[in-house]
């Protein structure tokens, strides 16, 4: 077999000789064509070249440049391992550069954390090392165009470009209609990421097996004390959502192969899984109880995983059901995604704690602190029925700040309290909001965030075909991830206006922004010089972009303006 070499050019003579003299959108060039090139194998079933070609990648410098440069911008970016190791500075980042090597790698085990979830429980996370998390995004940029290639194409947990959103659009396909299924398997895996069988993950991902099995062994120390690891992987590793993808891999698909695509159709059989989540629809109870469940049991066990026994259900479409925060029913033949209760429950329990636990704060500080999670949610849910919903908490939320305000002042009358606290803008009265004077001496007022003020808009659901590793989709990947960038800005009109003049790119090294690689607000004459915070002086840039601008003095030039984009 014949594998052409591709020459890592950042490895040759140009290579950099410190972290901020990386050409950045050359490296990103060099990995993307070598992922296109494993995607295609993967397409072709031409296993041993995806193998060599895998291998190749994982040595190049350019991915071992990118892999650093994503747990070192991440949120996790802060949070040590067991060695309490960080990687804060530019000397630090290129020396971790080139300490990965897979010759002779040895992870160290993981520490173990725990975190509430929102039914008071509390979910195990494991975190690795800056090395381990720096070796497993290594090791990802191959595994990815694997997985993106042989994915289900109603599988949206953990993807390019996928998200909740797209995998309520497609419920509403298969639900919307008089003709829809009517009936539902609603499942839940019982440990998804603690249980998966070990030996099956060893035999069956696609990358090197030597390094699967050093991770998946590793161990974890909880409490000073080490604990052997004998199946799953673990959450809070950066490769373990994708090896969790590609354990459930297959089962939208070989379900339908099982059933045969007339049955499948006729039955009335689809898939639609976020990660470890999915449901299942069906023609009736019986085919679900009696073909479709038995199947995924089996399915599953294969991998180490079973059916939850008290939280899977099969429900009738009238009755309703709850996925990813959303419920979904019909009323009278008409199907509406509304907020579940427990969503709502949660997002206004999470609202009267920031209040209640910040009685001294001045009020501009608790209008901010509340604004990131009431846009936050009132964004998440506005693809479906929310208007109800949002007025049901505007209503509450200002119940719960009046008695905040009032606490604060047990010896003013309501009126006192109310021209303290509470302005008239337009046609509103009682807004929450606080006079700030800007640097012309203007006064502007910054508002508490009003979810009864934002738009209802349908989600455009993503093509389920689609690759980011086929060039094929290249530009409807490019015109997708522009427009949900967008959507993503569409509460702060400047970033939108910044993003669309530097066509979505970086203005120092010229790659794409996107939601994973964060953006930070650069004023390219310094607001301590005297530097305005008009447009004309204001860029978008990567967060290590931005780090390299202000530790090496460069000069960042305003891009042209472009129109019709």
């Amino acid at each position: 077999m014949r594998v052409h070499i591709h020459m890592d050019v950042s490895a040759l003579s140009h290579a950099p000789q410190d972290w901020h003299a990386v050409n950045w959108r050359q490296v990103e060039r060099n990995v993307k064509g070598m992922q296109i090139r494993i995607a295609k194998a993967t397409r072709e079933g031409k296993w041993r070249k995806v193998k060599a070609l895998q291998r190749m990648l994982t040595r190049m410098l350019s991915a071992k440049l990118l892999a650093v440069r994503r747990v070192t911008e991440n949120q996790g970016k802060r949070t040590a391992g067991v060695d309490g190791e960080l990687w804060e500075s530019p000397e630090t980042k290129w020396l971790a550069v080139n300490r990965m090597k897979p010759r002779g790698y040895r992870p160290l085990p993981l520490r173990r954390i725990y975190i509430p979830k929102a039914n008071g429980k509390k979910r195990p996370l494991g975190i690795p090392t800056m090395r381990d998390r720096a070796m497993q995004a290594l090791f990802l940029l191959a595994l990815e165009p694997v997985s993106e290639s042989t994915s289900d194409p109603n599988s949206y947990g953990f993807r390019s470009n996928r998200s909740t959103a797209d995998a309520m659009s497609q419920l509403f396909v298969n639900l919307s209609k008089k003709a829809s299924a009517q009936w539902i398997l609603e499942a839940d895996i019982a440990g998804c990421f603690d249980n998966i069988n070990h030996d099956w993950l060893i035999k069956n991902v696609p990358m090197e097996h030597s390094i699967l099995r050093k991770w998946l062994k590793s161990g974890l120390v909880y409490q000073g004390q080490f604990q052997e690891t004998e199946a799953g992987t673990p959450q809070g590793g950066i490769i373990s959502p994708t090896l969790a993808n590609v354990t459930l891999n297959g089962l939208e698909s070989g379900l339908i192969d099982f059933l045969g695509q007339t049955k499948a159709r006729k039955l009335k059989v689809n898939v639609v899984r976020y990660a470890d989540d999915f449901v299942i629809t069906g023609a009736s109870k019986d085919v679900l109880e009696r073909e479709v469940k038995p199947w995924i049991q089996s399915f599953l066990a294969v991998r180490g995983l079973q059916l939850s026994e008290t939280k899977t259900h099969i429900v009738h479409i009238d009755e309703g059901f709850d996925f990813l925060g959303w419920n979904f029913r019909k009323y009278q033949e008409k199907l509406l995604i509304k907020p579940s209760k427990k969503n709502v429950q949660t997002f206004y329990r999470k609202a009267k704690e920031i209040i209640s636990q910040h009685k001294t704060v001045k009020q501009g500080e608790l209008i901010q602190m509340l604004n990131r999670i009431l846009r936050g949610w009132a964004q998440y849910h506005s693809p479906v029925v929310a208007k109800a919903t949002y007025n049901r908490m505007d209503s509450l939320i200002f119940k719960a700040i009046w008695r905040w305000a009032a606490r604060r002042h047990p010896n003013k009358n309501g009126e006192w309290i109310r021209k303290k606290y509470f302005h008239t803008t337009g046609e509103r009265n009682w807004v929450f909001a606080v006079p700030v004077a800007n640097e012309k001496g203007e006064t502007t007022l910054t508002e508490l965030y009003q979810l009864s003020g934002t738009a209802i808009k349908r989600h455009k659901k993503i093509k389920g075909a689609y690759n980011p590793f086929d060039p094929e989709w290249e530009m409807y990947g490019e015109q997708l991830q522009q427009e949900r960038m967008l959507e993503n800005m569409r509460h702060r009109k400047q970033f939108i206006r910044m993003y669309i003049d530097q066509k979505g790119l970086c203005a120092i090294c010229s790659c794409k922004m996107t939601k994973t690689t964060g953006w930070h607000d650069h004023h390219i004459e310094y607001r301590v010089h005297g530097g305005s915070d008009a447009l004309g002086n204001r860029v978008l840039l990567h967060p290590n972009c931005h780090a390299q601008v202000h530790s090496t003095g460069l000069k960042v030039i305003k891009p042209a303006p472009t129109w019709g984009l």
